[in-house]
Parts: structure tokens; C-alpha cells; sequence
């Protein structure tokens, strides 16, 4: 008999340099199924832990001392790739979110969020949700997708793809998982699952990093 991973609790770490914003997350998202495993308050540090720990999730805060947390993200990410980061920050501006999610980040969370959404969020990273509100999902889905839009040379028709299929391809691009495109353009798994088997066949490749290699070379 298989052992049920899902039920194993969640090993959280946090990064952020005031000792009491820690001390409040830390608070906020413990559970009997989330566990804080480790803290950090600066980049350098959290660096040297995080590749000891690999945590499930690792949530940080974007406005660190010395190396910023974007900067962290896009040092930690190729070395940790079971883990998913979530930036936590007060700032809900588009232009972080937009970054964040192009070096690696599972989501994008404000510091206000209430404890029963913040263990909500984190819970759905094991499902592959996306950890981001709704609104500034599909604001950063959206210029996403005319930036790779504005990148390629050859457009939807000339792939043999249909609208909503090359809608999945530039996301799948993008590094999203299926649950995560389906959240952002709110259709079920299934649907993307039938829209990346569709996309695989009209571009005779043999896999979704063929298809997004392809995608990134303009067709």
C-alpha cells in the first residue's frame, strides 16, 4: 500500500525581515496540516536554508535587505523546483505580480489577507492553484499574453490552432501547469487537458515542451 502524500502537512518557510510580520504569518498559516518549518529575514540567509530545508512552499516577501526577493526568487527557483514560492508583500501592484510570475513564482499574496484565506491559498498550491486573487490573475495573464503575442511571428491561424487553443499554448509557455490555465481562463482541467492533446497533434510534437519550444520560436 502506497503512502498518501497529501497527508503529510504542508512544510512551510517564511522569508521577511521584521521579526514580528513573521511572527503574525507564522500565526496565520500554521494549521494541523501547515507546518512553518523555517524562517529567514534576509535573501542571503534564506538561500542557504532553503536548500536545506526544500520546503513545499516557501512564502517571501518581495522588499528584502540587500538581495530583493525577486532577485532571490530567480537565484532559488531552477535550484528548487518542487517547491512552490509565493511572494507575500504589501504591494499589490501588477508590475511585481507580472515579475514574479516570469522568474517562477506560484502566486502573489498581500500581507492583509486574513488567516482562513492565506492557509486556503497555501492548501491549494498542493492542488496546483494558482495563489493569486482572481482580478490580478487575469490582469497578469493578460499582459502575458500580448507580450508573447508581440514576440511571435506567426499568428493563431497559420499554427492550425483555434483561439482558445493558442490561448492555452502561450500559458503552457508561460510555464502554467493545467489546473492553474484553467483557473486563469475558468474552464475545468479536463478542458485544458483536451485542449493541450488537440495542440500536440496540430503541431506533431511529442510533448508540452516541444509545444511551448515551438510557440517561443513563432510557430
Amino acid at each position: 500500500m502506497t503512502a498518501d502524500h497529501s497527508a503529510q502537512p504542508l512544510r512551510v518557510m517564511l522569508v521577511d525581515d521584521h521579526p514580528m510580520v513573521r511572527s503574525a504569518i507564522r500565526q496565520a498559516v500554521s494549521a494541523p496540516d501547515i507546518e512553518v518549518v523555517g524562517e529567514a529575514s534576509s535573501a542571503e540567509e534564506a538561500l542557504e536554508l532553503a536548500l536545506k530545508l526544500r520546503p513545499d512552499v516557501l512564502l517571501l516577501d518581495i522588499d528584502l535587505p540587500g538581495m530583493s526577493g525577486v532577485q532571490l526568487l530567480r537565484e532559488i527557483a531552477p535550484r528548487l523546483p518542487d517547491t512552490k514560492i509565493v511572494m507575500l508583500t504589501v504591494s499589490s501592484g501588477q508590475r511585481h505580480a507580472l515579475e514574479a510570475v516570469r522568474h517562477g513564482a506560484s502566486g502573489y499574496l498581500t500581507k492583509d489577507l486574513t488567516p482562513e484565506a492565506l492557509q486556503r491559498s497555501v492548501r491549494g498550491l498542493r492542488q496546483g492553484d494558482l495563489a493569486m486573487p482572481r482580478k490580478l490573475a487575469a490582469q497578469v495573464v493578460k499582459e502575458l499574453s500580448q507580450s508573447a503575442r508581440q514576440g511571435r511571428t506567426a499568428p493563431a491561424g497559420q499554427m492550425g490552432l483555434s483561439d482558445r487553443e493558442d490561448e492555452v499554448l502561450r500559458l503552457l509557455a508561460e510555464g502554467m501547469t493545467d489546473r492553474q490555465i484553467a483557473e486563469v481562463l475558468m474552464i475545468s482541467p479536463r478542458t485544458v487537458e483536451t485542449h493541450v492533446g488537440n495542440i500536440l497533434n496540430k503541431l506533431a510534437v511529442r510533448n508540452r515542451a516541444e509545444a511551448a519550444q515551438r510557440y517561443r520560436e513563432g510557430g
